[in-house]
């Protein structure tokens, strides 16, 4: 079993920044997609970006050109670096792992909260 522990939430003001991390529990194994989704009130769960093993990487438009994702120092460990951040960011921003590429092993972390003030 594989958890994902994020860290970096906060409260920023609008414009300001901050920096997700998220760290797998597992070293041993591969984990070849990583990304982060995030949840905001009444809304479905959504992706932000991602980064796959080789360090392709896609965002959401919403974030494109604000937001850059990237794989931590550590093994299994990823970022999110969130500048010029909106009030519309705000949200539960999950670390998610993918596993495999048919069969597939998906984990999540329990989430941390991001709440940008206008």
């Amino acid at each position: 079993q594989v958890q994902l522990v994020e860290s970096g939430g906060g409260l920023v003001q609008a414009g300001g920044s901050l920096r997700l991390s998220c760290a797998a529990s597992a070293t041993r194994i591969n984990i070849d997609v990583m990304g982060w989704y995030r949840q905001a009130p009444g809304k479905q769960r959504e992706l932000v970006a991602r980064i796959t093993s080789d360090g392709s990487t896609y965002y959401a438009d919403s974030v494109q050109g604000r937001f850059t994702i990237s794989r931590g120092g550590a093994k299994n460990t990823v970022d999110l670096q969130m500048n010029s951040l909106k009030p519309e960011d705000t949200g539960v921003y999950y670390c998610n792992g993918i596993i495999g590429a048919i069969s597939q092993r998906i984990y999540w972390g329990q989430g941390t909260q991001v709440t940008v003030s206008s």
